[in-house]
């Protein structure tokens, strides 16, 4: 029970207004609502398994102490960092929505000549592999779910997601995280840029960075378990 509220809540604090949930908010935008979510969910359930086995797996590889406070170190690292950004090094500067847009801008649109040049450019091997894969599973699912896991591929949600599972029960770590995915992802294909303009991004950074410095103090306060 601790793992799978711990790890609901670090994701509802770090995800809302982070790149993923971004994505998914573009994402629906132009596409099926619904094949958006199931995409981005799937890609961001995928990744919290997986960091939670490797997590699971890591007292097994060092001694249970080390990966404690390692996990404890990490906690308050993600903490102090995400506390500094959101106040002595903020500048404001360019949103994450508009990151996002910027980076999937033109490679989104899939209408124009230059589209249609790049995919010939590819080669034979590519499109083979390509329509068998959208034969398979709709070429917008595909697309979504490929950008979503690469794009949560060294967050630090999925940093403190191996971290949990290090030191608390990783099933519930893993059913915490995608039921946490699962209410972000869905608040961003309903309404995510709207959210965008009503929520603060310095306020988000800087409630889920106290939130991963009070994981890191109980961490540290209730030791490494029996």
């Amino acid at each position: 029970t601790e793992g799978l509220i711990k790890s609901g809540t670090m994701i509802l604090l770090s995800e809302i207004g982070d790149k993923t949930f971004f994505i998914a908010a573009i994402m629906a935008m132009r596409h099926p609502r619904g094949t958006i979510f199931a995409a981005a969910l799937g890609a961001l359930g995928v990744m919290t398994a997986l960091s939670a086995a490797l997590g699971s797996a890591a007292p097994n590889l060092v001694s249970k102490d080390i990966t404690h406070y390692i996990a404890t170190g990490l906690f308050f690292f993600f903490g102090l960092r995400s506390v500094y950004d959101a106040t002595i090094a903020w500048k404001g500067g360019e949103s994450e929505l508009a990151e996002v847009e910027a980076e999937l801008g033109g490679g989104l649109a899939g209408n124009g000549k230059d589209d249609k040049n790049k995919k010939a450019a590819k080669g034979g091997k590519m499109k083979g592999w390509r329509s068998v894969l959208n034969g398979v599973v709709s070429p917008v699912f595909l697309e979504t779910f490929t950008i979503t896991f690469l794009a949560e591929w060294g967050d630090r949600s999925q940093i403190a997601t191996i971290g949990l599972a290090a030191s608390s029960d990783p099933y519930g770590v893993t059913l915490g995280g995608i039921l946490g995915h699962a209410v972000c992802t869905g608040a961003a294909v309903l309404g995510g840029r709207h959210m965008a303009s009503r929520i603060s991004e310095r306020a988000v950074a800087l409630c889920g960075g106290v939130l991963f410095l009070l994981f890191g103090a109980h961490s540290l306060v209730s030791g490494v378990d029996a």
